[in-house]
């Protein structure tokens, strides 16, 4: 799965502690079966959590659904084949949402024993009864029963949109099951580890394509102008890479080399807008099959485009099915950007990669989350730069790690493997931690063993643990065997326990040509960096360092301390590369050494410098001032994506002042003056065959430059937007969001409204959305609140007025947070059941009132432990953030006088 950028969100769901037996009134609950000890012969190994009774496991659904799209409900069939590893009165499956009309289990002898079915809404279960124990052995237990379509991206839901041709309102049905919601579609053993095989049938409209996992295998005409589609039997999997969606689709599809057909599935209408996810999607494929050392196993593989948005995920990794949203699988050349096209890749890229990691081989429980999405986010990384090295994919890596940091670095944070035992804790565990610092570590311990000797390890555990389930240390044994001795215990200090080492520097000597410098380790924290040193964590760090040019000399600094020996006597640069996951405090001198030969560092590296320093600042372990003369040392013509940092650096600092426009006037000069020479050399327009990394960096420095308050950007966008009502196409390419956002920010009520027309007109579901969205930027507070009241109409659609509220919350936190407190009903059917718990932290995380503390902490302290984390989360940032924005505003300003 691919996570939300804006994953600010995540459901309110009641903690699952499941009885073996139906619940009866007045009679205690059991322990939760997770704590459960594994009966003689259980299907699962008493190590791998669990919430259901381990005495019995599926071996293979066969599903029939016949949905209503108008009426929002379906009907199903499940005959599910298991085994009974004891004796029992009682089977108990996952259940949601779901109503049971009758039950049957069928033993060796073919004579079917009536169930009664009890569900338990708040374990999310349902327990079959008979009216004898029933035996060890194997059944097939047979439901009917019914369920409901959601409109939001949980279970079985609907997505409305506008025909691509007509403009008319049009209905598809899909499916998101990760973590929790198979059991929403279908009774389920709904856990990673209770692997089965799947085979659906489907009762739909004649006119619709119906898609799932495996291609169809037949196709019958039914009364009604429907038709019943069969699917062939998938592999073994787990119940949440199931897939089902049906609607007035169009399917684009080619051979792959590997022999397996691939398919980008749209809205009907979008024509040529698959051929850029189509043409990439077969070589993904064969580079994957190549690296893992295992051909992809299904016949086909489809991508399957969304309209609409999820607050909790982009797309998912279903086998065989990937679902996506449209606006980052479907290239429209009226309004996608070319930061959205190199999206488009890496998103699909990082979904193929899944078919491997995740789909075939998947963690045995939640806790182990990250071994699916860190790797991932590691191998779309990988893919990218192998196929577009021109995009520069690896120094993005740079700003994953920093995106974990930012977590990491308060009490709030966990491990990499994590201990999840409830709905909302698997919800949760989709963020920064799990992604980007498991890709950071990843990359940390690949660049430790070595390219091939980690290739190997990979391929081994792969091979061995396919289509099957896994711990974290399968793996390190594995890449262990392959060499990479010494490896297991890195892993373990980095995964197993929270935190970020911090290097500090001491004095460096020369002599006879080489370079001699001493590191201590300690750790690095935003809210306990006085007493953070007390707990005392230790990491074996593996580091890269070199002095000036000269080789990168490796080294594993342990037990708090060690001495690197260097060639050369040049600055020395510790994390050379950037592979490390741990930040690096310098002393004043050696910092003021690196500035100086800041221009001919790597691009990789001054990304990385600037990066920690400002972190290091943020944080007080050293002035402002060392990192915004590091910032002021940029060069004016350097790497695109440095300087699309130092962009979004001067944008920080600009909204640091909000409420000192002297402060902000003195930024404006600034900024301007450093991003002026690109913005010269690009100019306002693409030119055709340039660099793809120069359409990114216009756009970035057009947004820029139009935050920080610069008068010609600002005028241009106001010309531009005036053409269309002249042209409705004036716009038209891959700045047209980018345009109409400068605008939107700086809005009154006409050109607000003119936007919400052109957003209320267009036949683009993708352009509809984002210019909804938009109307959510505006600065006048009373514009602000027009689109939060808009928000809770029918207007703008089901999937995205939540975000025209999280936009709103970026400039106006209070105003969106009381909003959402007076409307929480209303706005809780506006977001995805996995995404709600955390919905309301979100929007208060840019809030610079010292009052939300206490507004967040009253609705947090009834909650229970797993739904009051993104509050706790929040909070702390909030204190955080009013104890060293006075120092910070004050250091920044004291910098800004010598200047």
């Amino acid at each position: 799965m691919k996570i939300s950028t804006r994953h600010l969100l995540v459901a309110a769901v009641s903690s699952l502690g499941l009885a073996a037996c139906a619940a009866q009134p007045g009679v205690a609950p059991p322990a939760p079966a997770a704590l459960m000890p594994a009966p003689t012969g259980a299907p699962l190994d008493a190590s791998v959590p669990s919430q259901l009774p381990r005495i019995a496991r599926p071996l293979h659904y066969d599903i029939s659904v016949t949905p209503d799209a108008k009426a929002l409900s379906f009907t199903g069939e499940a005959g599910i084949d298991l085994e009974l590893y004891a004796p029992s009165t009682t089977i108990v499956m996952n259940a949601l949402d779901l109503t049971f009309t009758d039950a049957a289990l069928t033993g060796p002898d073919g004579k079917p024993v009536l169930l009664t079915a009890a569900t338990d809404a708040e374990a999310q279960t349902v327990t079959f009864t008979a009216p004898a124990p029933i035996a060890p052995g194997t059944y097939r237990l047979d439901a009917r029963y019914s369920g409901v379509i959601n409109t939001q991206a949980n279970g079985l839901f609907a997505l409305d949109y506008p025909d691509k041709t007509t403009g008319a309102d049009t209905r598809g049905l899909f499916t998101q099951f990760e973590a929790s919601d198979a059991r929403r579609f279908i009774p389920s053993f709904d856990e990673p580890s209770y692997k089965a095989t799947f085979s659906l049938s489907a009762i739909v409209p004649a006119d619709d394509l119906v898609v799932s996992n495996m291609p169809a295998a037949n196709e019958t005409p039914v009364e009604g102008g429907r038709k019943k589609v069969t699917f062939q039997i998938s592999p073994k999997m787990s119940s949440y890479l199931l897939f089902f969606a049906t609607g007035p689709f169009e399917r684009l599809a080619k051979k792959s080399e590997s022999g397996a057909e691939v398919g980008i599935v749209s809205p009907r209408g979008s024509g040529e807008q698959a051929r850029f996810a189509l043409d990439s999607l077969a070589p993904l494929l064969t580079y994957y099959a190549d690296y893992f050392g295992q051909p992809y196993p299904l016949p086909k593989l489809d991508n399957v485009a969304g309209p609409g948005q999820s607050q909790f995920f982009g797309a998912m990794e279903n086998w065989g099915a990937i679902f996506t949203f449209e606006r980052i699988l479907l290239d429209d050349p009226k309004i996608t950007s070319d930061a959205t096209r190199q999206a488009i890749y890496a998103v699909q890229a990082h979904e193929v990669a899944h078919q491997w990691f995740g789909d075939l081989v998947t963690m045995a429980w939640w806790d182990d989350l990250w071994l699916n999405e860190g790797f991932a986010s590691w191998m779309e990384t990988k893919a990218s730069d192998h196929f577009h090295p021109d995009w520069q994919p690896l120094l993005d890596r740079v700003g994953g790690r920093e995106a974990a940091m930012g977590l990491d670095a308060f009490a709030t944070t966990h491990p990499i493997v994590q201990t999840i035992r409830t709905v909302e804790d698997s919800n949760q565990a989709f963020d920064a931690i799990t992604y980007q610092k498991g890709e950071a570590v990843i990359t940390m311990l690949e660049a430790y063993a070595g390219a091939d000797k980690w290739r190997g390890g990979l391929r081994a555990y792969v091979a061995q643990h396919r289509y099957g389930n896994t711990r974290t240390d399968d793996l390190w044994r594995a890449v262990e065997a392959a060499g990479a001795t010494g490896l297991t215990g890195i892993a373990h200090d980095f995964t197993n326990q929270p935190g970020i080492p911090l290097l500090r520097v001491g004095a460096a000597t020369c002599a006879g040509g080489t370079t001699t410098v001493s590191l201590t380790q300690s750790e690095f924290s935003r809210d306990r960096k006085d007493s953070i040193d007390a707990e005392g964590r230790r990491w074996r760090v593996p580091v890269l360092a070199r002095a000036g040019d000269g080789a990168v000399s490796r080294q594993v600094v342990t037990g708090g301390a060690g001495t690197l020996t260097l060639p050369g006597c040049r600055p020395v640069l510790i994390n050379a590369g950037q592979a490390g996951y741990y930040r690096t405090l310098y002393s004043p001198a050696a910092l003021a050494a690196l500035r100086g030969r800041f221009a001919s560092l790597a691009p990789i590296d001054q990304l990385g410098l600037l990066g920690d320093n400002f972190a290091l600042a943020y944080a007080g372990y050293q002035p402002m001032g060392a990192a915004l003369d590091l910032l002021a040392a940029a060069p004016r013509d350097a790497n695109p994506k440095l300087i699309g940092d130092v962009a979004s650096r001067y944008e920080a600092l600009y909204t640091l002042f909000d409420d000192q426009p002297a402060v902000q006037k003195q930024i404006t000069m600034l900024g301007s003056a450093a991003l002026a020479p690109a913005m010269r050399r690009l100019g306002f327009d693409a030119r055709p065959g340039e660099p793809a990394l120069d359409g990114v960096l216009r756009s970035e420095l057009l947004g820029a430059l139009g935050t920080i308050g610069d008068a010609k950007i600002r005028a241009e966008a106001l010309r531009r937007f005036a053409l269309l009502d002249r042209d409705p196409a004036a716009l038209d390419g891959p700045l047209k969001s980018r345009w109409l956002g400068i605008v939107a920010a700086n809005a009154g009520a006409a050109e607000w409204d003119r936007l919400r027309a052109l957003a209320k007109g267009s036949k683009s579901a993708v352009e509809r959305s984002a210019f909804y969205t938009l109307l959510g930027n505006a600065k006048d507070a009373k514009l602000a609140k027009r689109a939060l009241d808009l928000a809770l109409t029918d207007e703008p659609g089901k999937t995205t007025s939540a975000a025209i509220i999280g936009t709103v919350a970026r400039r106006h936190a209070e105003m969106a947070v009381a909003f959402a407190q007076a409307n929480q009903a209303a706005v809780d059917a506006l977001i995805d059941a996995s995404a709600r718990a955390r919905f309301l932290a979100g929007l208060a995380a840019s809030s610079t009132d010292p009052a939300m503390i206490a507004t967040l902490e009253a609705i947090a302290a009834p909650l229970s432990a797993d739904v009051r984390k993104p509050y706790d989360k929040t909070i702390a940032a909030l204190k955080e953030r009013r104890t060293s924005r006075p120092r910070i505003k004050g250091e920044v300003e004291g910098w800004l006088k010598g200047k």
